[in-house]
């Protein structure tokens, strides 16, 4: 499967803020947490920030944790039912999303990726931002193990929109080797309440052949 050429938005425009530092769109943010606490503290004023902006926000969460993220999103004084409507804010199952097939598809992932953002662009939101959840990647399904080229695959489109995105990672749960390949696919870090740029980010056309090299 090709990737669409897509025509997005103006790229460098705008901020979004994250752990209390803004930046530049496009941006795609590796967002290293540790518990659930930390993870709604940062993520509910990203939320509430792209929502008082007017912008497209979407969600990707575990299926036994989308019940507790629509809650928390009400409890911090967001009308749910009202921007779902208005099709301001999705939250959705991530099974649905990444790993509707039974597998993980990159190329049909990339090609989701880039249809919603096109989709928010011709609704007239001036940015789509994003908050997902990762743990998908941990499920026994095929596929799964190429995550890394994926998040580094991803920065291509990305560049094409000025988006932010945001990957939430539970640092618990995911294994040191995995998580120092996906860190080096995003060019923007977030983790122990700093964010900003990446120093150690590795771009699509040096990460990914070394990424494929990697698997047997």
């Amino acid at each position: 499967m090709t990737e669409r050429k897509g025509h997005g938005r103006p790229v460098g425009t705008g901020e979004v803020t994250l752990a209390g530092s803004t930046m530049s769109c496009p941006c795609h943010v590796c967002t290293l947490y540790r518990d659930v606490e930390e993870q709604y503290a940062l993520f509910v004023p990203f939320v509430k920030e792209g929502i008082k902006a007017g912008e497209r926000v979407v969600s990707f969460v575990a299926p036994d944790e989308h019940e507790e993220r629509v809650n928390r999103l009400w409890q911090a004084g967001l009308d749910v039912d009202r921007l779902e409507r208005q099709g301001q804010l999705a939250i959705t199952p991530w099974d649905q999303v990444y790993l509707s097939q039974g597998y993980f598809d990159v190329d049909a992932m990339l090609a989701l990726a880039q249809e919603a953002l096109d989709d928010g662009v011709q609704q007239g939101f001036p940015r789509t931002r994003g908050w997902a959840n990762m743990e998908w990647a941990l499920e026994e399904a095929p596929g799964v193990e190429r995550l890394a080229i994926y998040e580094s695959r991803l920065n291509t489109i990305l560049a094409r929109y000025n988006a932010g995105i945001a990957c939430a990672y539970d640092v618990r749960r995911f294994s040191a080797d995995l998580l120092e390949d996906v860190t080096r696919a995003h060019p923007q870090l977030c983790a122990g309440g700093w964010a900003g740029s990446h120093p150690l980010y590795e771009p699509p056309e040096t990460l990914v052949p070394e990424l494929q090299s990697e698997r047997p």
